[in-house]
């Protein structure tokens, strides 16, 4: 069974903090937008690999591979694209709907690059 009940999906913010939290195999929340989004805000623990990247055949980071991956972007189109295109490479992944706006609005902890509270840009 996969870890995603729907196999390659969607997941709200409820399912996918669960799912990158789960003490026994957690998923990885991979971040997927560009580097200045990156700083100004993400989510505490999670891998960044922009799309722009992705798309131009870069390697997932060591952090991220061979595991089961929840995408997140801002709002969810580019971790929409970035799950389909990483499905298509094997991978066992969902994205987030309504990314990192939907994420900080459920209250879950944004931090910048320092580790500070962070913002969604």
């Amino acid at each position: 069974m996969s870890l995603f009940p729907t196999g390659e999906d969607r997941v709200t913010v409820a399912e996918a903090f669960r799912h990158t939290r789960d003490s026994d195999a957690p998923a990885v929340l991979l971040d997927v937008r560009e580097r200045n989004e990156w700083e100004a805000g993400h989510a505490p623990g999670a891998v960044h690999a922009p799309l722009s990247g992705l798309v131009t055949g870069a390697a997932l980071p060591s952090a991220a591979q061979a595991r089961p991956l929840v995408v997140i972007c801002r709002s969810g189109q580019r971790s929409r694209r970035a799950a389909a295109l990483l499905a298509g490479r094997g991978a066992v992944v969902a994205d987030v709907e309504g990314g990192m706006r939907a994420w900080a609005a459920a209250g879950h902890p944004v931090v910048d690059v320092r580790g500070n509270s962070g913002s969604i840009a």
